[in-house]
């Protein structure tokens, strides 16, 4: 089982930026490949990035390439997530996830924080 536990949501200026956190506990290994999603209100979640534990490799949404950074901290089991140049249309709540499933292991959650741009 992992506990994700997000923080650093609030709100923005258009513009402005945040750094959001995901601290992950239990049994969690380097196979996981650790991401960022986001729901807005009255749309579907959607991927906004990814990382694999073991070897750095990243993934971006289009709609954040340039903007976002995804980075981790392995010895502290956390990832965070850096946002520039933050827009309205980024509103949502962003979720963390660890995905293990090809490894054999589990597909978990954290409880999600809101960002709010305002214009």
């Amino acid at each position: 089982q992992v506990q994700l536990v997000e923080s650093g949501g609030g709100l923005v200026q258009a513009g402005g930026s945040l750094r959001l956190s995901c601290a992950a506990s239990g049994r969690f290994f380097s196979s996981y490949a650790v991401g960022w999603f986001r729901q807005a209100l009255g749309k579907e979640r959607e991927f906004v990035t990814g990382i694999m534990w073991s070897g750095e490799r990243t993934n971006y949404a289009d709609s954040v390439k340039g903007r976002f950074t995804i980075s981790r901290d392995a010895p502290k089991k956390t990832v965070y997530l850096q946002m520039n140049s933050l827009k309205p249309e980024d509103t949502a709540v962003y979720y963390c996830n660890a995905d293990g499933r090809w490894a054999g292991y589990g597909n978990y959650w954290g409880q999600g924080t809101q960002v709010t741009v305002s214009s």
